[in-house]
């Protein structure tokens, strides 16, 4: 495989791509048409027959997620689109809402009407201001254009859209935690039952999807169903975009069918920076176990991962070649994911504070080898005991990295600090002095 399918991708090098105009004059819009002259229930088994999954982590498939919205309650109904991407690695909603906002909107459109939704909300993540102002931009255009409001392409159907911009926590990322964001309070994951399906949004029936998920709707309404599955793997359908950063010599997104593997990513993006080689990555951001030089030829669909024993997650292939310290990279993670962690679970709240003392002696050159072992015990005491998947994410790399990496853990014990930087022990008393 060394083809690229560009769909979402299609018209980024077009300067004018973000407007009404150039979405409409590539059709735009022409697949909501389609989609509201359609039963919803046709819609939704459309998208089931697709086999798309969320883009956006899990890979539930979003087909099933729509059809778990009960019919005939009397209730209302919300889509809600998960675009507070924050984790570190992770690129391509912020990408693809700069290059092309309207088909998030037009896919909104479709999927409020396949679930009965009469508001959509869209959740953007605070920092970005320039992500906020061209989508706001696109949605005022929609509404002049007829294209959401009243009455949409005449067919009966009204559906208001709402931007809600977020205050900038990594944990609004996480659907019942966005959710109570958005009705006004401290953004927290909810225990869950109910799920957002029966008790979302102001306890109504409610689908949260991430950016890529609802963008690629139109699409697939628009060419069918057996052309969206033809493409990835047998359990993996469609196209997706591949967000490469780190040392390579060109990073960006790659937009190619599920199932290609990181050597072909590679090899289209001019491989490793020159003189170096690839010693580390993550498939899906840095909350997935890490991968090494021998899973360069691990199919990067959802099951190829997982059956090598990470997750795809949001596809962010971060790239760090030999100069890289992984006991430095591994410290810099967990430092956010303890800076980021709600406080509402004892078991994330003081498990990743501890993780972060316990790497921070093994950079410092203060650590034991026995630091190791109380680093996977903490871990296996946060795994699967949290609210949320944040202390699952904040013990992936580190686990991972043992793994794979002990002797480099085990050096800077041997060491008394980074291998890689003489003056490592220097550095990290005087910052830890500073704090």
């Amino acid at each position: 495989m060394t083809e690229l399918t560009p769909v979402l991708s299609a018209h980024w090098d077009e300067k004018d791509s973000f407007t009404i105009a150039a979405y409409k004059r590539h059709g735009g819009y022409k697949a909501a048409a389609k989609a509201l002259k359609m039963e919803p229930d046709a819609v939704i088994q459309l998208v089931k027959d697709s086999g798309l999954r969320g883009r956006g982590g899990a890979g539930f498939p979003t087909g099933m997620k729509w059809g778990f919205i009960p019919q005939g309650d009397n209730k209302d109904h919300y889509l809600v689109v998960n675009a507070d991407e924050s984790e570190p690695g992770t690129c391509k909603d912020m990408p693809l809402l700069m290059a092309n906002p309207h088909v998030l909107i037009e896919g909104m459109i479709i999927a409020s009407y396949a679930i009965r939704a009469k508001y959509a909300f869209v959740y953007v993540r605070g920092e970005v201001a320039h992500v906020v102002r061209r989508l706001q931009q696109a949605i005022e255009d929609a509404y002049a254009a007829g294209h959401i409001g009243k009455n949409i392409f005449k067919s009966g159907y009204d559906l208001e859209i709402v931007l809600h911009v977020g205050a900038g926590a990594y944990i609004c990322g996480e659907e019942t935690a966005l959710l109570d964001s958005l009705e006004g309070f401290r953004g927290q994951p909810r225990l869950r039952p109910p799920f957002p399906a029966i008790a979302g949004l102001y306890a109504r029936p409610t689908v949260v999807n991430n950016v890529e998920s609802i963008a690629s709707v139109p699409a697939i309404i628009a060419n069918g169903a057996e052309w969206f599955s033809a493409m990835g793997t047998e359990k993996s359908k469609g196209m997706t975009l591949y967000s490469l950063s780190g040392h390579v010599t060109n990073p960006g997104q790659f937009e190619a069918p599920l199932g290609i593997t990181l050597r072909e990513i590679l090899e289209l993006a001019g491989g490793v920076r020159e003189g170096h080689s690839l010693k580390f990555w993550t498939p899906g951001g840095s909350s997935t176990p890490l991968f090494t030089v021998d899973h360069l030829d691990t199919p990067l669909d959802y099951e190829g991962v997982s059956a090598a024993g990470s997750m795809l997650g949001t596809k962010a292939l971060q790239i760090f070649d030999e100069t890289t310290c992984v006991v430095r990279a591994v410290l810099r993670w967990t430092e956010f994911y303890k800076h980021e962690s709600c406080g509402k679970c004892t078991p994330c709240r003081e498990g990743t504070w501890w993780l972060v003392q316990i790497l921070r002696d093994l950079e410092g050159g203060t650590g034991t080898a026995a630091d190791l072992d109380k680093l996977l015990d903490l871990c296996d005491n946060i795994m699967g005991r949290s609210f949320c998947a944040l202390g699952d994410g904040a013990t992936s790399p580190i686990t991972s990295s043992i793994k794979y990496f002990r002797d480099e853990y085990i050096a800077h014990v041997t060491h008394k600090g980074c291998p890689f930087d003489s003056h490592a022990s220097t550095l990290f008393a005087s910052a830890k002095a500073g704090a």
